[in-house]
């Protein structure tokens, strides 16, 4: 009995692992309101990608949350994030991103050096970057963006742009948009590229405004970019909400019921 069970043991692990390699992969990239710190709750705050895996079937799809605090559409390709997510990523797999919040920042400042160009065309700026210590080719938003939707097609992968969450910034009680700018760019990348897209800063603004300032105070227990678990947990659910209503081929098989 026992020879039969050291035999069947290396078939059964490699069948497991031949499954888990062949079962379609979502991967998730983005900032902070991602995934906030290490994605467990740290100071109270999270991310929405922390939340989505638990949507999904992991039978069935390997739900992969790569997002990380502090980075812009810029830095996440410049530290080699996305090139280790390109070299395993396989037809049928997703792709789902949302950057923006940290793109408006110094293109050459000694802290972070992660802004981007604003915009989406092919303008480009030489700089020294004093974190990496080397010249560097800084892009426009729309330009790293491009990039992110054009190699996951390439692959055969299905990319989902998002236009960044709002911030709990209000006027005259309304929250504040990204209408002319990050939102307006992710989606005429989206629109230029064929990609997916969701309109996250609008539709999740309107919920905002519909649940008032005071209640979604609560949300930003430390500022008012990163929102606690309540507030994540809510943005979760809107981006599935979102891709429910994009029709995306075999995704809704993938689904929890």
């Amino acid at each position: 009995m026992k020879k039969i069970l050291l035999f069947c043991l290396p078939v059964l692990i490699s069948f497991a692992f031949i499954q888990e390699k062949s079962k379609p992969a979502f991967y998730i990239i983005g900032d902070s309101t991602v995934k906030n710190g290490s994605g467990k709750g740290e100071q109270k705050l999270w991310g929405w990608g922390s939340f989505l895996p638990g949507y999904f079937d992991s039978n069935l799809v390997s739900v992969q949350n790569y997002a990380i605090g502090g980075r812009s559409s810029r830095t996440f390709i410049t530290e080699g994030r996305w090139e280790k997510i390109t070299a395993q990523l396989k037809a049928g797999d997703y792709v789902i991103m949302q950057f923006g919040h940290n793109d408006g920042g110094p293109l050459d400042d000694t802290a972070r050096a992660r802004g981007s160009i604003k915009g989406i065309g092919d303008e480009s700026k030489e700089i020294y970057n004093p974190i990496t210590k080397k010249q560097e080719v800084v892009h426009t938003y729309g330009w790293y963006m491009r990039k992110y939707v054009n190699e996951a097609k390439a692959k055969g992968a299905i990319p989902i742009v998002c236009s960044p969450v709002p911030r709990n910034v209000w006027k005259d009680g309304k929250v504040e948009r990204s209408n002319n700018s990050y939102t307006l760019w992710a989606k005429q990348i989206a629109n230029e590229t064929g990609a997916y897209f969701i309109d996250l800063n609008n539709t999740i603004a309107d919920r905002y405004e519909k649940l008032g300032e005071e209640t979604v105070k609560q949300f930003f227990p430390v500022d008012h970019t990163h929102p606690n678990e309540e507030g994540s947990r809510m943005n979760a659910a809107i981006v599935l909400e979102a891709l429910f209503q994009l029709k995306i081929a075999g995704l809704e098989k993938l689904v929890l019921r």
